[in-house]
């Protein structure tokens, strides 16, 4: 039920069936939109795809699905008792490709196919590149990614497997975008096509779905780029207008590391944008992200929610990737550990309340970074 393209800052139409990047206006993110008045209930489909009539491919071919969505939300009682919290976890971890990136991939790739696109590129801290690498290949486009040179071993080699060209650089996603200026490929960087947030999205409709159509009291997000939180964000949005859920949305809270905070500077500061965080180092290697495309329109959801951002450090994140495991056998990736040491900081300072539901993100199977040791 697609209906058109909306630009995130001035609100310009564009046309959702002709290949989009930037508002043509103001070079910011577009977000699609949708005819609500169209929009059935999920189908019985076991994956993303339930959701069809609010994802912006026309013509899902089933056979292009390798199962992404569906994820479980699992509690955590052993860590909620030791933090005095009420946690759920949404595990990505099981997502084809091993994390949540392979939402955006799906979408985005099926889309691009659909209008022509016959290749991609994109810079990625790891785990985006290969997702979009794999789903490429599966839909027979081409793609180049850059990554830069710290990123997870494993991601190199999920890209370089999918026969895509894999360029190597030094320094941080920022760097990687400049090494694929030259290519004359659709830029699928984070937020400069429309779509991957689509794909993310979903996370917001299943827990939902999940919890029998009620909102959590929180919902804790790893924010490198933000995508993931701006689509459940949006995904919130448009099951209020549906009249799916009603009341108060869950407050969304943005983790980043102290090593690369611009969210929460930004937060902190008042600011509608944020600033460029220099010499941006974390383990929690996807949200080492020094300023996000689409920064102001984090900060807007997350302080329309009554949310908030917080750093926590890289040393409080492997302690609580190794309590996680010890307590619940759930082994983490870094960025969703980084979730549980928001609890944790969240908690001490009494935002959070020992009875507020808290759904937290592991966005991937913490497996797919052997480097970083506990």
């Amino acid at each position: 039920m697609l209906s058109h393209l909306e630009c995130a800052r001035c609100g310009r139409r564009h046309d959702a069936d002709q290949v989009q990047n930037l508002c043509h206006e103001c070079a910011s993110p577009l977000l699609a939109r949708y005819d609500l008045t169209r929009v059935a209930r999920p189908t019985q489909d076991n994956s993303l795809w339930r959701y069809r009539d609010v994802l912006p491919v026309r013509a899902p071919d089933p056979a292009f699905s390798l199962g992404e969505g569906m994820t479980p939300l699992i509690p955590l009682p052993a860590l909620s008792r030791a933090l005095d919290a009420n946690i759920l976890m949404k595990d990505e971890s099981l997502i084809p490709t091993g994390s949540f990136k392979a939402r955006g991939a799906a979408v985005g790739v099926a889309r691009a196919r659909e209008l022509g696109i016959k290749g991609i590129k994109m810079p990625t801290n790891g785990n985006a590149g290969a997702a979009w690498a794999l789903y490429a290949a599966r839909a027979g486009l081409s793609s180049v990614i850059a990554m830069p040179e710290d990123a997870p071993l494993i991601t190199r080699e999920e890209v370089e497997a999918s026969g895509a060209e894999l360029r190597i650089v030094p320094g941080t996603i920022a760097d990687a975008a400049q090494a694929v200026k030259d290519v004359d490929l659709f830029d699928a960087s984070t937020l400069k096509e429309p779509y991957r947030i689509e794909g993310k999205k979903t996370m917001g409709y299943e827990i939902v779905e999940q919890l029998g159509w009620r909102v959590p009291d929180v919902i804790i997000y790893p924010t490198g780029g933000g995508v993931g939180l701006i689509g459940i964000h949006k995904a919130l949005q448009e099951m209020r207008e549906l009249g799916w859920i009603d009341g108060p949305l869950p407050r969304l809270v943005a983790v980043q590391s102290t090593g690369c905070a611009p969210i929460v500077r930004a937060f902190n500061d008042g600011a509608a944008e944020s600033t460029f965080w220099e010499n941006a180092y974390t383990d929690a290697f996807g949200i080492n992200v020094p300023k996000p495309l689409g920064d102001f329109i984090i900060l807007q959801a997350i302080r329309e929610t009554d949310g908030t951002a917080i750093a926590v450090d890289d040393t409080q994140i492997l302690h609580d990737r190794n309590e996680t495991a010890r307590l619940e056998g759930v082994f983490l990736c870094p960025e969703g550990a980084a979730t549980i040491s928001a609890v944790r900081a969240l908690r001490k300072d009494g935002w959070l309340k020992s009875d507020d539901e808290v759904v937290v993100l592991n966005t991937g199977a913490g497996i797919k970074y052997p480097g970083v040791r506990l």
